[in-house]
C-alpha cells in the first residue's frame, strides 16, 4: 500500500508539473466554432524553421537554434506548438521578437520565416502526434470544412504542444488548414 501511495503521489507531481508549465503560444481570435472546428484569426508571426527531412533531424536543429545556436549566442524560451507540413518543421518566436531583433541562424538548415496573418480551420485532439492519429483528424477536419464549403488554401498543418514524456491522456494537438474566410 505505501508503494501504490508513493506511486500515486508521484504521479500526480508529474501531471501537476507538467500542466502548469507555461509555454507561450501565438494568439489568436476565433471567429467562428461549432462542434467539429473552429476558425481562427492568427496574425503575422516569426517562426524559425527546417526541412522536415526526419523528426528528430528537424527538432534538434530547431532546438540548437532557441538553445544559442545563433548570431547572438542567445538563448531563447522555448514555445508552443511545434508545427509540421510534410516539408517542414517550425518553432515560433516568442512576442517580443520582430524582424529587426531575431538572431541569425548559424546553421545553414535553418532559417527564419514569417507566417502570414490569416484565418486558419483547427481541429483539436488528445493521444499521441503520430502520423496516423494526425492522418486521421486531417481527413476529418478536410471532409466536413468540403461539406460546409470553406476552401483549403494550405496542405495540412500537425501542432504539438506536448513533450513525448507527457502521458497520452494528457496530450493537446491539432490538425490544421490555412483556408479562405469571408464571414
Amino acid at each position: 500500500m505505501k508503494y501504490l501511495n508513493i506511486l500515486l503521489s508521484l504521479f500526480i507531481f508529474y501531471c501537476g508539473t507538467g500542466s502548469s508549465m507555461a509555454y507561450e503560444e501565438p494568439s489568436f481570435a476565433v471567429v467562428q466554432a461549432n462542434e467539429s472546428y473552429e476558425i481562427r484569426y492568427y496574425n503575422e508571426r516569426i517562426v524559425v524553421q527546417t526541412n522536415n527531412t526526419s523528426q528528430n533531424s528537424g527538432f534538434r536543429k530547431l532546438f540548437n537554434y532557441i538553445s544559442g545556436k545563433n548570431s547572438n549566442s542567445e538563448k531563447i524560451a522555448m514555445t508552443v506548438p511545434v508545427t509540421q507540413t510534410n516539408n517542414l518543421m517550425q518553432f515560433y518566436l516568442p512576442i517580443k521578437f520582430d524582424h529587426e531583433n531575431t538572431p541569425i541562424p548559424t546553421d545553414i538548415d535553418v532559417n527564419i520565416s514569417t507566417v502570414p496573418a490569416g484565418h486558419y480551420a483547427v481541429i483539436k485532439y488528445g493521444g499521441r502526434s503520430s502520423d496516423s492519429n494526425f492522418q486521421k483528424h486531417t481527413e476529418f477536419l478536410r471532409s466536413v470544412l468540403s461539406d460546409d464549403g470553406i476552401k483549403i488554401l494550405s496542405e495540412p498543418i500537425k501542432a504539438t504542444y506536448n513533450g513525448p514524456f507527457t502521458p497520452s491522456f494528457l496530450r493537446r494537438n491539432e490538425a490544421i488548414f490555412q483556408v479562405q474566410w469571408s464571414n
